[in-house]
């Protein structure tokens, strides 16, 4: 069953690489599977004690590939900072619906607002502190398309299919133009598709909804789609949040492979675990409105009226 709804206010999306945590499922795990684990590139020290004290960075994250994180601060430069094992990473209270303050290196999503405090190591900085600021999700969600590491990521994957690399390469380009420093978007539907406790497989039912939202969207001029992920509130932060992770890889997964969805049309994707929940987690009939995908299709302002 899908619910189509154009509203706009309860709609928190926080657009992102969905990098699966490494930890395991336990209270809702119910299907075998590996998590991606988080890439880590050469070896970062484990204990930034003694280290001489590298710049402190105010901005926003611009782009990630694996341990290494691009800090874009006021007047647009750049910084690329390492995160290693001896990174804290903590919110201001509230962040995501946290009721922890520390999180892992997961949460770095592109968009969002950081304050870095760095070491210099080897040559290079690495990350001592990071601070997320927690008042700015609809903005990093918004300009998550617009980060260099989201068209990296689209230019590497159609460069492996050569007869088609002149035409996406096209609408790769003319996306960057229309929505580079654009950070929203309209709400033209939502379709909301429902998991079993513990489970990120697509129902029949749920495929027929997911290839219709596309057939939808499809006819929408320049359109895109945004999946979100969410669980009910059984379990913890870290098992819900995985667990949402792979619930919104899986509708991209088949949004792409068989509703045949372009690409360079999907927005990253991302888990919110347990937050922002459609009904009350107190009841059975809740939590099962609770643990769904949604998938938002969105055009910019910039270009709904062309």
């Amino acid at each position: 069953m899908s619910v189509i709804s154009t509203r706009q206010g309860a709609l928190f999306l926080l657009a992102a690489l969905a990098v699966p945590a490494t930890g395991g499922l336990s209270a809702q795990q119910n299907e075998s599977a590996t998590a991606d684990n988080i890439n880590v590139y050469g070896s970062l020290p484990t204990d930034l004690s003694g280290l001489p004290e590298g710049p402190d960075l105010d901005g926003f994250i611009s782009a990630r590939n694996g341990n290494r994180v691009q800090i874009t601060v006021a007047g647009g430069t750049k910084t690329v900072v390492n995160v290693g094992p001896a990174t804290e990473i903590r919110t201001s209270g509230g962040f995501l619906g946290l009721s922890r303050e520390k999180l892992t290196s997961s949460s770095l999503m592109n968009g969002l607002p950081v304050s870095v405090e760095t070491v210099q190591w080897e040559g290079g900085l690495v990350a001592s502190r990071i601070a997320l600021k927690g008042k700015d999700l609809k903005t990093a969600a918004m300009i998550r398309n617009a980060t260099d590491q989201r068209f990296g990521e689209n230019e590497a994957a159609i460069s492996e299919n050569q007869t088609a690399i002149a035409e996406n390469v096209a609408a790769t380009e003319a996306l960057r133009g229309r929505m580079g420093d654009i950070d929203k978007y309209n709400i033209k539907g939502t379709t909301n598709v429902y998991f079993d406790t513990g489970k990120w497989n697509l129902s029949p039912a749920a495929q027929r909804d997911l290839c219709d939202a596309a057939a939808n969207a499809k006819s929408i001029d320049n359109a895109l789609l945004l999946v979100v992920g969410y669980t009910d509130s059984t379990g913890s932060y870290e098992v819900n949040q995985t667990l949402s992770e792979r619930r919104a890889g899986r509708v991209v997964n088949f949004l792409q492979q068989e509703c045949k969805w372009e690409p360079w049309r999907m927005l990253s994707p991302t888990g919110m675990a347990a937050s922002d929940p459609l009904a009350d987690n107190s009841t059975r009939e809740g939590k099962a409105q609770n643990r769904r995908v949604s998938v938002n299709i969105l055009v910019s302002k910039s270009v709904d009226d062309i």
